[in-house]
């Protein structure tokens, strides 16, 4: 009788698929706590992504049922001027993508029984005959003298979920600046708060730089050669997380550097939390976990990258967090960090409770 009654419970469960887009680690990795409260919640969540995304999510979930989806082919050219150029060249691929991504949902919803969708930034990934909710900061797209095209274009597709969550506070005190605060707002935009993995800890902090890298190539290696050439100068301890997810997590120590291929979200909380400066890219995510353990940093942005560009000036203006590309740095910036008073704190916030009402 017992058994029966654990079977109905589980039997009733609404499966709900969660799918970030794969362009660095950073949307998989803010979707981490919401497929945690999915869970705490009742709810089934079904992962969908591709590349080192679905990767990193598999290694953090491996119990639950992982799906693939197309790649959207997003890589940076070497050349920052050539960015633009780049993702336009890439963008039949990235639309036959969406095309496709469209068919899969179609198949899954039948398939899984699929109760709601939650797309980080994937714009195939929703369904008009189940709940669909897109999470994004990017509410103005930013591509220079194109922002009003690719803002339009990208609010043409939050249009058609049913509501938007933008991760950040809704007040005048935020973190995505005009990304995620423009004039106008769609109208099913909701403000959830940060998304962070990591738990804030309170220990020491015992080593002196943590290098955080990630994102596309071939631009995380170029910065990761320059970082290994310029810190050889510093002295302390050094913690290199190169961002290159694999089958396993391998360390290995190179003087002054301990090097790590990646961690998953314990491990890299428990790195953080001890680390006195992070130097990395000003991705938004890391924005917020940095934000949610209070952490000093120096950033780096990802060069042609005008999401990136654009964050990391504005915290630099606002004396928050010191700044400067990539072709410029030098090991001596690092002396600035103490003059800047560093992110807004975050606290213990919680989603909101009636999150996933919708569905």
């Amino acid at each position: 009788m017992t058994n029966y009654f654990i079977f109905a419970a589980v039997e009733t469960r609404k499966n709900i698929l969660v799918a970030p887009l794969n362009w660095g680690l950073g949307h998989a990795t803010r979707c981490i706590p919401i497929i945690r409260q999915l869970l705490a919640e009742g709810f089934q969540p079904i992962i969908a992504s591709d590349g080192a995304a679905l990767a990193l999510l598999q290694r953090e979930f491996p119990a639950l049922v992982h799906l693939e989806l197309p790649s959207y082919h997003i890589a940076y050219a070497k050349n920052p001027k050539n960015f633009k150029w780049k993702l336009l060249k890439n963008s039949p691929k990235t639309i036959a993508a969406i095309f496709e991504e469209k068919k899969l949902v179609r198949q899954w919803i039948a398939e899984y029984q699929l109760a709601g969708i939650i797309s980080d930034n994937r714009l195939g990934v929703y369904s008009k005959k189940i709940p669909s909710v897109i999470i994004t900061h990017q509410l103005t797209v930013l591509s220079g003298k194109t922002t009003w095209i690719s803002s339009g274009l990208h609010r043409f597709f939050i249009q058609k979920f049913q509501e938007c969550w933008v991760p950040d506070w809704g007040g005048a005190i935020n973190l995505s600046g005009k990304l995620g605060h423009p004039e106008k707002l769609p109208i099913t935009t909701r403000y959830i708060g940060v998304l962070s993995r990591l738990v804030k800890k309170e220990v020491p902090e015992t080593i002196d730089y943590v290098i955080l890298l990630s994102g596309p190539e071939p631009q995380r290696s170029l910065l990761e050669e320059k970082l290994r050439h310029e810190m050889q100068q510093i002295k302390g301890e050094i913690v290199l997380i190169r961002g290159v997810v694999e089958s396993s997590i391998k360390k290995t120590v190179e003087p002054p550097f301990t090097i790590y291929n990646y961690l998953t979200s314990e491990g890299l909380s428990d790195i953080l939390n001890s680390a006195k400066i992070v130097i990395c890219r000003s991705g938004y995510t890391t924005i917020m976990d940095l934000a949610k353990l209070d952490k000093k940093a120096f950033f780096i942005p990802t060069p042609g990258q005008f999401e990136q560009e654009y964050l990391a000036k504005r915290l630099h203006r606002d004396g928050k967090i010191p700044q400067c590309s990539q072709k410029d740095f030098r090991h001596e910036k690092l002396d600035t960090i103490p003059f800047y008073k560093g992110l807004p704190k975050v606290g213990e916030e919680e989603l909101p409770s009636d999150l996933f009402s919708l569905f």
